[in-house]
């Protein structure tokens, strides 16, 4: 005789796989791993389909200007890493969700940070970052904003985490 499912039961169930998901799914289990070593969990992780949907959310882009030449998220704005200064992001509301984030998520998340003590409140490090959003066939552009499969992907070391899109080391 099969069970049914009571209601609460179907609660327990949907908390868990709202929890998972919004937790950041990460499509490789080894990545999942390497970048649970990288990040120092001091910016919340927010997922790239969570991201995606964030309404009004200002997508920041942390790397190199060269690696964001490459490509980037559409509507991404550079502020870079070594660049990075809190004037840069000055007209950004305190209140307004912010999504940071890098090659692998470890430069974004030190941005992040800063910007978290500075006083602003909704800011997201993009969990696996550039990688893992091409990794799931999200969007990305050229500096002229048109589409391309091409990622700066920051070494050979690191572009092993890449499995979508065409590496560029330049």
């Amino acid at each position: 005789m099969k069970k049914q499912l009571n209601s609460l039961q179907m609660i327990l169930i949907m908390v868990f796989f709202h929890s998972y998901w919004a937790n950041g799914q990460i499509t490789n289990p080894a990545y999942k791993v390497l970048l649970g070593t990288l990040y120092k969990n001091e910016v919340p992780l927010i997922s790239c389909d969570s991201a995606q949907a964030l309404a009004k959310a200002v997508f920041l882009d942390t790397r190199a200007r060269p690696e964001y030449d490459v490509s980037h998220i559409p509507g991404a704005r550079w502020v870079g890493y070594e660049e990075f200064s809190l004037p840069k992001v000055r007209d950004i509301s305190f209140q307004t969700p912010v999504v940071v984030y890098c090659s692998v998520g470890v430069r974004s998340e030190r941005v992040g940070k800063k910007m978290r003590e500075a006083g602003y409140t909704q800011v997201y490090n993009l969990n696996g970052s550039l990688f893992e959003w091409v990794n799931q066939d999200k969007p990305i552009v050229n500096a002229q904003g048109q589409p391309t499969q091409k990622v700066h992907a920051y070494s050979p070391a690191w572009g092993i985490w890449l499995r979508k899109g065409q590496k560029v080391y330049e």
